[in-house]
């Protein structure tokens, strides 16, 4: 089973792990969050893939989210429809392996999740 990564290319934390991944031969498939923005559909099974909640997945130091989002009170339906407008208001890196998913931050997260 290839391990896919949700990747947004300037983010440090999510470069380091494909950096990790690579290092320790780990085959894995990018999946670019700005090329390729995930749809409601695959944001709502992502979510029950981390056993989150959709406020679990929104980067809340982002500055998109402090200028426009911060102390709005929106539902989940709502919620996800920010972050298939804005992908860049999701966390990452993310690994997903099968039925599982979990957000490789700390590093340290990562070398528990890939053995």
């Amino acid at each position: 089973m290839v391990l896919k990564v949700l990747h947004n290319g300037n983010c440090s934390k999510s470069k380091a792990v494909l950096e990790y991944l690579d290092e320790n031969g780990v085959a894995f498939e990018i999946i670019d969050l700005m090329e390729d923005p995930l749809s409601a559909l695959e944001i709502k099974t992502l979510l029950k893939k981390l056993s989150q909640s959709v406020h679990d997945l929104i980067r809340k130091t982002d500055r998109l989210y402090l200028e426009n989002y911060a102390g709005k009170e929106l539902s989940e339906d709502e919620w996800i429809d920010v972050l298939v407008e804005n992908p860049s208001l999701i966390q990452r890196p993310i690994l997903i392996k099968g039925s599982v998913a979990m957000l490789g931050r700390p590093i340290e997260n990562v070398k528990f999740f890939i053995e």
